[in-house]
């Protein structure tokens, strides 16, 4: 079994009107990416856009809409993992979530995010409940969708899980620059895990996104960084790395020693 991967990161242009529009530049980029990477990380609500108010209610899909079934055949066809967001319609309502469809099509992982912001989100979106690991390569994955990773607890929690690498598609902002340049990384160090977050770039109907997406080391280092502009990220995850980090800082389990 082939232990590790290699990673890209797709900071998108954040002004691609609509999903055949961002469909498209994933074909752009894919050729590419798929010589250099085992899994493409895409930003939050890739498949539909993220500053567009009502239109998120029109551009949501199912798990097996339209949208996953395009982008599994692309998984299928470049033998690389596609992990995207998406606006999801279900019986229970609407919810901001993402998707992982592997090599060969098929789906690896589904999450909902689990803490909505203030802000627009709060008037269409649920909140999602669990945390869902897959495996991939070797490595043991998360995904927390960009607020879900402002709380040290999701973090900490789906490492206590035994993930590895922790994949968190996001929608940043221009004005959270700390967010994205310092809390990241450290969120990476404090938990011995690759932290990969992928913003979009550019701005959507007024928006404005920071970009500065980052592949973050367990030592929160950072082994891969964005600036403003659309770009695409490629780092090597090695497992390796997340045992030395939480051996060297046993954060994990000395916590089970703290009396407070």
């Amino acid at each position: 079994m082939t232990v590790g991967l290699r990673l890209a990161l797709g900071q998108a242009p954040a002004a691609l009107s609509g999903t055949a529009a961002r469909l498209a530049w994933l074909d752009s980029i894919l050729p590419d990416v798929a010589d250099r990477a085992d899994l493409l990380l895409l930003p939050e609500l890739f498949a539909c856009g993220y500053n567009i108010s009502d239109a998120i209610v029109t551009r949501a899909e199912t798990v097996d809409g339209p949208t996953a079934q395009a982008v599994a055949a692309r998984a299928r066809q470049y033998r690389t993992a596609i992990h995207y967001g998406f606006a999801e319609t279900a019986p229970e309502g609407l919810f901001n979530a993402a998707l992982c469809f592997g090599p060969d099509g098929m789906q690896l992982s589904h999450q909902r995010k689990l803490a909505i912001p203030p802000g627009f989100e709060r008037g269409y979106f649920e909140a999602g409940q669990g945390c869902h690991l897959f495996d991939f390569h070797g490595l043991k994955i998360a995904t927390l969708i960009c607020y879900d990773a402002e709380f040290p607890e999701t973090a900490r929690h789906v490492t206590g899980l035994g993930a590895q690498l922790v994949l968190v598609p996001t929608a940043l902002g221009s004005d959270w620059g700390w967010v994205a340049n310092r809390m990241i990384p450290t969120r990476a160090y404090e938990n011995g895990v690759y932290l990969a977050y992928a913003n979009s770039a550019g701005t959507e109907s007024g928006m404005q996104f920071l970009g500065c997406s980052v592949i973050a080391s367990p030592d929160g280092q950072e082994a891969a960084r964005a600036g403003a502009d659309p770009e695409i990220l490629f780092a090597d995850i090695d497992p390796a790395r997340v045992h030395v980090a939480q051996a060297r800082l046993p954060y994990l389990t000395d916590r089970a020693r703290l009396k407070f």
